[in-house]
């Protein structure tokens, strides 16, 4: 008997999901707060309010969990998440770093490229860990369940 297969969203428990974005924030803070501490050691002012860990940790949370939704509405709604993907994240991590160019008065060159920085860093980080928690693969499942 042939079984006819269907193919679902691969799927990753609330659980992990959760752990997953938490990983993403505790890595991504870790490494905005190497690169604060590089920037003041290179010269940018002691105080710029965007390098203060305040400031950064809270953005950081903020960019992280708003990546994780996005990710999850995008992989639960389109029809082809990679693709979709592939063009969303880059233009949207662009388009954070625009308003980091008004803070040159306050922050110089140095605590501006180091924002910079930190954009980066946690879009790269964030996007690793939801590929893993929440991946954009399909898993074939026959109808009666088996695989």
């Amino acid at each position: 008997m042939s079984a006819v297969s269907e193919t679902l969203p691969s799927r990753r428990s609330p659980l992990v999901v959760a752990g997953g974005v938490l990983v993403a924030f505790l890595l991504a803070s870790s490494v905005n707060a190497l690169v604060a501490v590089l920037a003041h050691t290179m010269g940018a002012p002691d105080d710029f309010d965007a390098l203060e860990p305040a400031s950064y940790v809270f953005a950081t949370a903020l960019g992280v969990l708003a990546g994780a939704v996005g990710w999850g509405v995008v992989r639960r709604f389109s029809q082809d998440p990679g693709r979709l993907l592939r063009r969303l994240v880059p233009s949207v991590v662009v388009i954070s770093l625009v308003p980091d160019f008004f803070l040159f008065d306050e922050g110089e060159v140095t605590g501006v490229v180091a924002l910079l920085v930190m954009h980066l860093a946690v879009a790269v980080i964030a996007v690793e860990v939801y590929r893993r928690v929440m991946p954009l693969g399909s898993v074939r499942r026959t109808v009666n369940g088996e695989r």
